[in-house]
């Protein structure tokens, strides 16, 4: 793992795998997401990873026309790392998934390192009402659901990310994810810094266990080496322990409604911003400090905010 001189809080505001029915304070529309996102910028997330949702249900969606809006307020009033995703939702296409990138050129895009199950449907034993017909459909129909990403995928999202000058933030949910990735960093087709985000607690993925933490750690500093930098996401409960083992260890962290409903048990977080502010304490007792948008810019070799394309 590289050596890191400051952590990296990233910030994923907008909830894309939660219904809006779970939580009063998942933002739906591109004023809710700008102001959502911003927010957690100005509490200490050098990086904005965001999806978008149609605002009459709040159903996740890769029309780039939702994103714009976002985008555009967000970038003026903010100077954080925006990073779009090309996940979107395990229930659309690759083709669907990869728009708003391609159109847009951000400075990083999320890129799943792998296909796998997903399982969602274990929030319907916590929610049992929903507002809109989609929202339990959606979590239901993760039992019989691969999230697809082929090596053809991630090639062609690859060599996207190539033409635009977009880096990657190399989404690894699971043991071989990360050996897809040490593949393609053999190959040639991953050049410079690569940034792992290790996804833990999501059904059909690694556990949340510290042991496949540290599981997980011990394979990327095989495989990779020196040539990554390392972050940590826990979904739902394993938020902030997870992250603060990781941070105890050297890695950057990332939290925000998109990956945790919660501030603490049974407990709804008011903003992904209270999440950033949580962690930013974790982050200071552990006496480490905070990296801005630029440092997290340079620390990750990217293009910079002046060559995107919003």
């Amino acid at each position: 793992m590289a050596r890191r001189s400051k952590a990296i809080i990233t910030c994923a505001p907008t909830g894309a795998i939660h219904t809006p029915s779970m939580s009063p304070h998942l933002p739906v529309t591109a004023d809710e997401i700008a102001q959502a996102a911003i927010e957690a910028a100005e509490a200490g997330a050098a990086i904005l990873h965001l999806h978008a949702r149609d605002p009459k249900d709040g159903r996740p969606s890769q029309n780039p026309d939702l994103f714009r809006p976002f985008l555009t307020r967000i970038r003026q009033a903010s100077d954080a790392v925006i990073n779009i995703t090309t996940g979107g939702s395990p229930h659309m296409s690759v083709e669907e998934r990869m728009q708003p990138v391609t159109i847009f050129k951000p400075e990083l895009a999320s890129l799943n390192m792998g296909s796998m199950n997903f399982g969602l449907f274990p929030m319907l034993e916590r929610f049992k009402t929903f507002q809109y017909d989609w929202e339990r459909e959606h979590l239901e129909n993760s039992r019989n659901l691969i999230f697809k990403n082929t090596y053809a995928d991630i090639e062609n999202i690859l060599r996207l990310g190539q033409a635009n000058g977009t880096r990657f933030e190399f989404e690894c949910y699971d043991i071989s994810h990360l050996n897809n990735l040490a593949y393609f960093v053999d190959k040639g087709l991953i050049e410079g810094t690569v940034f792992v985000q290790s996804v833990f607690g999501i059904l059909g993925g690694i556990g949340g266990h510290p042991e496949d933490l540290m599981h997980m750690k011990r394979t990327a500093d095989r495989l990779l080496g020196d040539r990554y930098q390392w972050s940590i996401l826990g979904a739902g409960r394993n938020q902030m322990p997870l992250a603060t083992i990781g941070a105890a260890m050297g890695s950057h962290v990332r939290v925000g409604l998109e990956d945790s409903l919660w501030i603490g048990p049974g407990q709804l977080a008011a903003s992904s911003a209270e999440q950033v502010r949580r962690i930013r304490a974790v982050l200071e007792a552990l006496n480490v400090d905070v990296a801005s948008p630029d440092e997290a810019r340079e620390m990750l070799g990217l293009k910079g905010a002046a060559n995107v394309a919003f």
